[in-house]
């Protein structure tokens, strides 16, 4: 960082709480595109939050499409990475539409390289990192649009990426000031950092949004002992063009779908579920991994196998889908323990692997009728024996006090 800047992150008088009316104006002129690749599925909130606190509102972002075919055809084609991983290599058509498939052009594309993520479980396992390929992706993208001449350049397209620990949040408003100063006028770091904390404020608001749905699903199925599937997968599976929608087709068949990343987390139900284990020793809380999976340092791969183990508790969760992309060289080594975790319980498991751009409808759609077979003829007896191991006062009963998030 230049020593000018340095100098005014640390100075002794502060900076100015925030920018001036008209440097606030030009900022709400600004359109900032975002690629909705990797793991903006899962901080996409805090970004709306954070700019919004800026003065750029949200109605100025424009998210790329839904991967599809269609969009790496007209907009990748000749700029793909040399790469095995799908979300990945999808990334340049999401850059390409933004860039030159709009009606209105973009002045920036924003495209944070994200080390480590927002997790659940930070404090319960060793970190919360990304995977390695998905944070440096988006530069590999960018690679494709700088081969023979700068298109960012001559588009006119400020490129914007800075790196960015969630894990970390201390962190979070110097890098984003470093990154972000040049293109919005007049910031300040002491305005970056109110900005940070909306857009985790933001970000935390959405996801106990989520929870306390997943909860009311667990707690209609409670009442009427009827089965949950719960999808065990990365975030951006829940793109149509990477997870291919699999989870909608099984709920079009009836079941009601949670996805592990959104699971509830209140005090009560955990306490319900893993309470006699961290009494007993076994577990330090109930979102420790350690007894099967010590080597903790993936922010989704810790959150799959904590899926994992609250399915094998949780009695009307009586299937799991696990989704993987092809040749994930992260979910690879999880594929046995998730499974064995699972299916110890005698809950029912399935796996759609190697998952790519071109969607089997016709196995898929075997697949599905499949698990749901299974899951219709199966899921009484699994509720019952699941059942039989918990303490008989259920925290999902109406009886049940409002519940606290832990």
């Amino acid at each position: 960082m230049p020593h000018r800047t340095w100098a005014r992150w640390f100075a002794t008088k502060p900076s100015a709480p925030s920018a001036s009316p008209a440097e606030r104006e030009a900022r709400g002129k600004l359109r900032i595109g975002i690629p909705r690749i990797l793991n903006l599925w899962s901080t996409h909130r805090f970004w709306l939050g954070f700019f919004d606190a800026l003065g750029v509102p949200p109605q100025r972002l424009v998210f790329s499409s839904d991967t599809s075919e269609e969009q790496f055809r007209e907009h990748g084609r000749g700029r793909g990475t040399v790469d095995c991983c799908w979300p990945v290599k999808c990334a340049a058509a999401h850059f390409g539409e933004l860039m030159f498939g709009l009606k209105r052009k973009v002045d920036v594309l924003f495209v944070p390289l994200i080390y480590s993520l927002p997790s659940v479980l930070r404090g319960h396992a060793v970190d919360s990192l990304a995977c390695p390929r998905v944070m440096a992706g988006p530069e590999m993208a960018r690679a494709g649009f700088l081969r023979e001449k700068d298109l960012f350049a001559e588009a006119g397209i400020r490129y914007v990426a800075p790196f960015v620990t969630f894990a970390e949040p201390a962190l979070l408003p110097r890098q984003l000031h470093e990154a972000l100063e040049g293109m919005l006028p007049g910031l300040t770091p002491a305005e970056t950092e109110a900005a940070v904390a909306a857009g985790l404020a933001a970000l935390e608001r959405f996801d106990a949004g989520l929870r306390r749905r997943s909860r009311e699903v667990l707690a209609r199925a409670a009442a009427a002992d009827s089965p949950v599937i719960l999808v065990l997968a990365r975030p951006y599976h829940m793109d149509p063009g990477i997870g291919h929608e699999i989870e909608n087709d099984l709920q079009a068949r009836g079941y009601p779908i949670l996805w592990g990343q959104h699971l509830p987390t209140d005090a009560d139900l955990m306490d319900w579920l893993f309470g006699e284990e961290v009494a007993a020793g076994l577990v330090r809380s109930p979102f420790d991994i350690s007894d099967v999976w010590p080597s903790s340092y993936s922010a989704n791969t810790n959150e799959i196998l904590w899926g994992a183990k609250v399915a094998a508790r949780l009695p009307w969760i009586t299937g799991v889908v696990r989704l993987t992309s092809y040749e994930c060289g992260m979910d690879q080594p999880t594929f046995t323990p998730v499974q064995g975790i699972v299916e110890h319980s005698g809950t029912l498991f399935f796996s759609f692997q190697e998952l790519d751009a071109t969607k089997p409808a016709g196995s898929v759609k075997i697949r599905v009728e499949t698990i749901a077979h299974y899951l219709e003829r199966a899921s009484p007896g699994i509720i019952a024996r699941k059942r039989a191991l918990l303490p008989a006062a259920c925290p999902l009963t109406p009886a049940t006090a409002q519940p606290a998030e832990l």
